[in-house]
């Protein structure tokens, strides 16, 4: 029996291009060849799209592209009755053939629909979130408003697009008080977040933030932990178990989230039972409430009087070894291995 093809996509026109790649490694890494015939298509910072056929360990140290050798031009195929890739090697374009496509695209241009819409467009089914979920995810306001519509707890905050007066934030923040959170609307990993502690470094961190997207949300800081959630399926789900993060000092911004230096990510999180079943719960009704489908993780914030308040949901978690995704789900027994397997498989269903 023929095995299917999947694509993976990984790299991107994105500022998280290289947490995409130590991604797609460990997934790559992670698959099984006695199930898949493995197609991994890199993505280069500029756009062009490449059938790589190197080593994996070279797109962990970003050298994937260094030799032509192993890079074939490819597009997708906007005929479905294709089916797959148009690839351009000598002496005329060649078709190969695509049964299911995994982007590994963290962020802008990735994570945020446009890739999901291009491959469905193809008939390419996807494994993940599809066009709809993706974008409304990754736009952390619309996500807040339809979460708080279905009666789920979020933090105050308040929207400042590019070329407005800044002074509505101002006013915001001289009510909700300080500390507060700026951060781009439409990013991921922490680019363009700053936690302001004093009126004068309110109108920097917006300028900073406004560098990765042309609407800022201004947030109230919550007091308490981060929690998170990972969930899988569609229509009947599962989850890991919850995982809590603790701070030295700061926020959990870039820095910590890839190297954890004062954080510390606890999975199981140290909270009672009855605490992380509402967690779970919550995370379901979010996930389901964005029209999720094969795995998301679900952050969310939990207070010193354990209330509950969403956070925001990536629809393409981090799959590298620290990542908390597949740290949470190892927790409730299932391996990457088995995670990949199975948001695969709910891709065939779907």
């Amino acid at each position: 029996m023929k095995k299917p093809t999947l694509a993976v996509l990984f790299g991107g026109c994105s500022p998280e291009y290289s947490v995409s790649l130590q991604s797609s490694y460990a997934v790559l890494s992670n698959l099984n060849p006695d199930r898949y015939t493995v197609l991994p298509v890199g993505i280069t910072q500029s756009g062009q799209w490449f059938h790589y056929t190197g080593a994996y360990d070279r797109i962990a140290t970003d050298s994937w592209a260094e030799d032509p050798g192993c890079l074939t031009p490819v597009v997708v195929s906007q005929d479905r009755s294709v089916h797959g890739l148009l690839a351009f090697s000598a002496p005329r374009h060649q078709v190969i053939q695509v049964d299911y496509a995994l982007p590994i695209l963290h962020g802008k241009n990735g994570e945020d629909g446009t890739v999901q819409g291009l491959l469905e467009l193809a008939g390419i089914p996807v494994v993940g979130c599809g066009t709809l979920a993706s974008a409304l995810c990754m736009d952390k306001d619309r996500a807040h408003k339809l979460a708080s519509l279905a009666g789920v707890a979020v933090p105050a905050s308040l929207v400042l697009n590019l070329g407005e007066d800044p002074q509505a934030a101002v006013d915001f923040a001289r009510q909700t008080g300080y500390p507060l959170f700026v951060k781009p609307v439409r990013a991921g990993s922490s680019y363009g977040v700053s936690k302001v502690y004093k009126q004068e470094h309110l109108l920097p961190a917006i300028s900073a933030a406004l560098r990765y997207d042309d609407r800022v949300l201004v947030e109230a800081c919550i007091g308490g932990s981060e929690v998170g959630c990972a969930v899988m399926g569609t229509h009947t789900l599962i989850t890991g178990e919850i995982d809590q993060i603790s701070l030295g000092s700061g926020f959990f911004d870039y820095t910590e989230k890839y190297n954890l230096i004062t954080a510390k990510i606890h999975v199981p999180a140290p909270i009672p039972a009855e605490t992380a079943a509402r967690l779970k719960e919550t995370a379901k009704k979010i996930y389901r409430v964005l029209g999720c489908s094969g795995f998301a993780r679900v952050d969310m914030f939990l207070t010193g009087s354990r209330e509950i308040l969403f956070h925001e949901v990536n629809t393409i978690p981090g799959f590298t070894p620290h990542s908390r995704f597949p740290n949470m789900m190892e927790a409730a027994g299932i391996p990457l291995q088995e995670v990949i397997t199975r948001a695969i498989e709910e891709a065939v269903v779907l």
